[in-house]
């Protein structure tokens, strides 16, 4: 991956923090030619997608479980840029949804034929399924289909589905809204979740497949971004906070002060909305533009967010029938999913249950899906390694949600998977920002 701008071009730029949309945003603007400095508050690289526990004393661990999907062209464009052995990192395969039950497995599962073949495949052979439940969900998704997978803004999810039958509902749509939105079906977007299903399920073959990662998160890609642009002469400044902004009257551009204050003619915000807001606070507004200010504040100001919990546990000798499997969640059972981190390139028996949207503090939820792991996967002798909870894991994606534009000021621009877009809160989502945020400043 070449720096293609040429020289007489070049723009100094800063950008704060070093999530998954900073390091895109870093990294596209290192290869526009520009002089880039990538500021980041923590030690660790990565954001809300990072390595949490190191692995020092046991297997790494990742502040989330993730996943990624076929239909993340610019995220697995970009790691393919940085060098990243895509094929080796992450396990592809075809969407899957099912159940363990005392019947064997049953759900969605679609084969390897091209879209959209695959998914009217998959429903029809759907285990566990009436053909009531089928033609229900055939009937419903040609109705998306014609209508464009558009809705009217104020629809949630639930509201979409109403025409679908309970066991569908349970065993699709509230699973794969959780997973992708982060925020239940009913009090989810419905637009959003048409545009999700467009672009993973019917925009072309391999879109919907599951790409679950066999490395930790910080290595999946902002690492081998860090290296990258070390590499080609950008500046990385890990536990570097930045504290202030102010214009520059005379010349342009902005002051940027961690602990020492340096000037630059671009700036891309790409911390976490909170942290920007904070931020802001503390800085000072472009005379006469003192409004536009406040205003991306409140909107930003105005994001409610869905926590995320991960519980890893060990389960001496077990290995799961697939890799990732669907739980029945419930307020007393609160994980929607299991992976069987063995089978992704950790140690036997490891296990990371996904509490989506979840609430309660992590003790309670750790005793939850430790029971929850006995009572519906048979599972005994399983022991806690340590539960992670990212309390501002996304934002709540709400019907007709108000999201902050990238333009905060001029030459001051802002990224990440909560800036204004089609998407909610994705690791594709947050590259596709960092790189457009790079694209406009530079």
């Amino acid at each position: 991956m070449s720096v293609s701008a040429s020289r007489s071009a070049v723009r100094s730029v800063a950008v704060i923090g070093a999530g998954w949309a900073g390091c895109a945003a870093a990294v596209e603007a290192t290869r526009r030619g520009h002089q880039v400095t990538l500021f980041e508050a923590t030690r660790t690289m990565g954001g809300r997608a990072r390595r949490a526990v190191d692995g020092g004393h046991g297997p790494p661990l990742d502040n989330g479980q993730h996943i990624l999907i076929g239909a993340y062209a610019e995220t697995l464009q970009l790691m393919h840029d940085l060098g990243v052995d895509i094929e080796s990192a992450l396990l592809r395969l075809p969407l899957t949804l099912q159940f363990m039950t005392d019947q064997g497995l049953r759900g969605l599962k679609l084969p390897r034929l091209p879209a959209p073949l695959d998914a009217l495949a998959g429903i029809v052979r759907a285990a566990g399924w009436s053909w009531q439940d089928k033609a229900a969900l055939l009937r419903v998704a040609a109705q998306w289909q014609l209508s464009g997978f558009a809705c009217n803004s104020p629809l949630s999810v639930a509201d979409l589905c109403r025409k679908l039958t309970p066991r569908v509902r349970a065993e699709l749509i509230d699973p794969l809204c959780v997973s992708a939105l982060n925020t239940p079906a009913d009090r989810a977007s419905g637009q959003v979740f048409l545009r999700v299903l467009k672009d993973s399920m019917f925009a072309g073959s391999g879109g919907s497949n599951l790409l679950l990662p066999r490395v930790d998160l910080s290595a999946l890609l902002p690492d081998a971004a860090v290296a990258w642009l070390e590499q080609a002469g950008a500046t990385v400044l890990p536990a570097a906070r930045v504290t202030r902004l102010s214009p520059c009257a005379t010349d342009g551009g902005w002051f940027v002060t961690a602990g020492e204050t340096q000037r630059f003619e671009r700036v891309i915000l790409a911390c976490a909305p909170a942290a920007a807001n904070r931020l802001l606070a503390d800085s000072a507004p472009l005379p006469g533009h003192e409004d536009g200010w406040l205003a991306w504040q409140a909107v930003a100001g105005d994001l409610q967010f869905e926590a995320i919990t991960t519980v890893y546990a060990q389960a001496p000798g077990c290995r799961l029938p697939q890799p990732m499997l669907g739980l029945r969640s419930s307020p007393q059972a609160p994980a929607q999913f299991v992976f069987d981190r063995g089978q992704l390139g950790g140690p036997k028996g490891l296990l990371a249950f996904v509490v989506s949207a979840s609430t309660g503090n992590s003790t309670d939820i750790s005793e939850q899906v430790l029971s929850q792991a006995v009572r519906q996967m048979g599972l005994q002798g399983v022991q806690l390694i340590q539960t992670i909870v990212e309390k501002r894991a996304t934002f709540a994606c709400t019907p007709g949600l108000r999201r902050p534009t990238m333009i905060v000021q001029p030459d001051l621009l802002a990224c990440g998977d909560y800036i204004e877009g089609p998407y909610p809160a994705t690791l594709e989502g947050a590259v596709r920002s960092g790189l457009a945020a790079a694209r406009a400043a530079t």
